[in-house]
């Protein structure tokens, strides 16, 4: 009797076992099995939130089928404890797997609205937008340029609202003072310096930022990423060239980011200026004259006077023999690049074309040409103008 009792017990073992196999691989087809949603929908995550309360908001808005496949699958992947906080866009028909990885892998709000401050040479201009997670494109909500009058009501009511993302884009070639005032004239962020960093110290790339933030915060933060920028192309520079720190490559850097703005013309401008310091050459270029005059701080406004083109400062490389003592501006990591790794080329002129970007010369005659080329549409311009 005990072996068949014995025999019998061991038969819904096997049982037991194989219906939670069954049962598992069922939850597990569910867990990475499309999901409910018919159109795609913008989702917070709220600070301090918990799994079960995500859970829960989730449910409500017909992202999910079963919360406790849900809360299993989170707790077996070990991220039931990676929320993070945000507005994310949760597209359609998203299984439970990617919704999880959509709320715990962090990063950037991909959803809601978003404030962006691009500090240009002249000014700062506000983008105010929100993402449409129907089309996953953004509708402009307003624009506008930071100056002393009152913001547009959008702008206030985004800000208020307090779930925006918030970013700045610092432009290339802006200077250090530039770039300090301008952001301390970010109304979000706690101005608390009145001296601008070491010019060239600073990265100009876009940088998520908070409201409240110290201006000191994200000129560090921008100190930091230009380092690592800058040490990475010296470990990569080309072999032979007249540069011997890393501080002389970013000082040719921001010469050669405001020279031009063209991206693949900058390593034929920065062929040009190696082969003038190979040659013992002068290099001879006006945004080092105007750096003299501005010291960074403001925008000359005006074109160069032959007086100024000859006035002595530790900057006119019309004067001076070689490289100027500092950077001119912060030249972002194209412009350091083309530096320590420039074209190889005889080119040791070259003036504005008309198109934007520049005619190169390996000799004076050439040059010449080129020059009086530009001066006749110059000309042309004035007139229509």
């Amino acid at each position: 009797m005990w072996r068949h009792i014995a025999s019998n017990a061991f038969t819904f073992l096997i049982v037991g076992l194989f219906l939670v196999a069954g049962v598992v691989a069922w939850g597990t087809r569910q867990y990475s099995a499309a999901g409910p949603l018919e159109a795609a929908i913008c989702f917070e995550v709220p600070g301090g939130g918990t799994m079960s309360r995500v859970t829960a908001d989730l449910v409500d808005q017909g992202a999910i089928s079963s919360a406790f496949i849900f809360e299993v699958g989170a707790d077996y992947t070990e991220k039931s404890g990676l929320l993070k906080q945000g507005r994310f866009r949760v597209p359609e028909a998203a299984s439970m797997e990617e919704i999880v990885d959509i709320i715990t892998r962090g990063g950037r709000n991909t959803c809601g609205a978003e404030v962006i401050y691009r500090v240009g040479i002249n000014r700062t201009i506000v983008d105010v937008r929100e993402l449409d997670p129907a089309t996953n494109e953004f509708v402009e909500l307003a624009g506008f340029v930071v100056s002393d009058e009152e913001p547009p009501a959008a702008y206030q009511e985004v800000k208020a609202d307090g779930g925006a993302t918030f970013r700045v884009v610092i432009a290339e070639g802006a200077t250090s003072w530039q770039t300090m005032t301008a952001l301390s004239q970010i109304d979000i962020l706690q101005a608390d310096v009145t001296e601008p960093p070491a010019e060239g110290s600073l990265a100009p790339r876009d940088y998520e930022i908070s409201d409240g933030e110290t201006v000191s915060s994200i000129l560090t933060r921008m100190q930091e990423a230009q380092a690592v920028i800058l040490d990475e192309a010296w470990d990569n520079r080309a072999n032979g060239l007249p540069l011997e720190t890393p501080e002389e490559a970013l000082i040719l850097a921001s010469i050669i980011e405001k020279e031009t703005s063209i991206r693949d013309e900058r390593r034929q401008v920065a062929s040009v200026f190696v082969n003038r310091l190979n040659r013992g050459m002068r290099l001879q270029t006006d945004p080092t004259v105007i750096y003299g005059i501005t010291q960074g701080e403001g925008v000359l406004g005006r074109g160069l006077r032959q007086s100024e083109l000859r006035g002595a400062t530790p900057w006119n490389t019309y004067v001076i023999e070689g490289l100027p003592p500092t950077p001119i501006a912060n030249p972002g990591q194209a412009a350091i690049e083309a530096a320590l790794n420039p074209d190889t080329t005889d080119y040791i002129f070259f003036v504005a074309d008309g198109t934007g970007g520049h005619a190169f010369a390996t000799n004076l005659e050439d040059h010449n040409s080129n020059v009086a080329v530009w001066r006749q549409i110059e000309a042309e311009r004035a007139n229509d103008g």
